[in-house]
């Protein structure tokens, strides 16, 4: 079976001094962005870890799909295109493709944070009429309900520029390949899977968010074996532009605290 088609960005960050490379953290974009999402949180990371980000299908550098796919099938192809154990931090529907990776290939995810997300998101009647909408008048179409539900107020006014290239990947996003990701989120809900998920699960929400808000980030940080959950405050779906600082810090604290604690492991062993 052919996978979706995604794109990763070359990796940035330490190496360890024992010359080995310090370990891999892959981050998942939001539908309708791409990894310009992580722009103003990906230095901040790459002072710990070797760092990669990803475009879904038809989005940023990614080539447009050919076929309809699935949330899981996203996983797989993610997955598939990187090495070894890594760590995960996925937006909305990157934050899904997280879950249905440590539901597929947990034994190679060591943590997984999932920001602005939910183990389903929205309803499917409404993601295929988006799918409809974006196939006959564009994903141009989406521009002002997105900025409206992607950025806290302020956002747009205090970073112009990356907000305007969001949006633009959003207008610039292949139309087939859009209407097929809201079809992936119309198929997707593992909320009665949660409890499958062993791995250590941060589930991060904005106060603002109304797409999915914090009842969705207990859902899943209660559903699961090893989960915690955090607000942010100043943040609406799109914590990673709404509030960098405060999503750089709170994946830190958690990546850290789980690493701290598998040394701790090892150690005593």
């Amino acid at each position: 079976m052919t996978m979706p088609p995604i794109a990763l960005t070359d990796p940035v960050g330490p190496s360890t001094s024992s010359g080995t490379d310090a370990p891999l953290l892959v981050l998942g974009p939001s539908l309708g962005t791409s990894t310009l999402l992580w722009d103003r949180v990906l230095p901040a990371l790459a002072e710990r870890w070797r760092v990669v980000a990803w475009d879904l299908p038809g989005h940023g550098a990614a080539p447009s799909a050919a076929a309809p796919f699935s949330v899981a099938e996203l996983a797989d192809a993610v997955a598939a295109s990187v090495d070894g154990p890594f760590l995960y931090a996925g937006v909305s529907l990157g934050g899904s493709v997280g879950l249905e990776l440590l539901l597929r290939h947990g034994d190679r995810v060591d943590a997984a944070a999932i920001l602005c997300s939910g183990a389903a998101i929205g309803s499917p009647e409404g993601w295929h009429e988006r799918a409809a909408q974006v196939r006959t008048q564009s994903t141009s179409s989406l521009i002002i309900g997105s900025a409206q539900r992607w950025f806290a107020a302020g956002t747009i006014a205090r970073d112009p520029d990356l907000t305007g290239r969001l949006l633009h990947a959003l207008q610039d996003a292949d139309d087939a390949s859009y209407a097929w990701c809201c079809e992936a989120l119309a198929g997707f809900d593992v909320r009665d899977r949660l409890h499958e998920i062993t791995t250590p699960v941060l589930a991060v929400w904005g106060d603002h968010d109304g797409v999915t808000p914090a009842a969705s980030a207990l859902e899943i940080a209660e559903g699961v074996q090893r989960g915690t959950a955090v607000g942010i405050p100043d943040a609406s779906h799109l914590a990673p532009a709404d509030a960098p600082a405060e999503t750089a810090a709170a994946l830190i604290a958690f990546f850290d605290a789980v690493g701290a604690e598998q040394t701790e492991r090892t150690g005593a062993r």
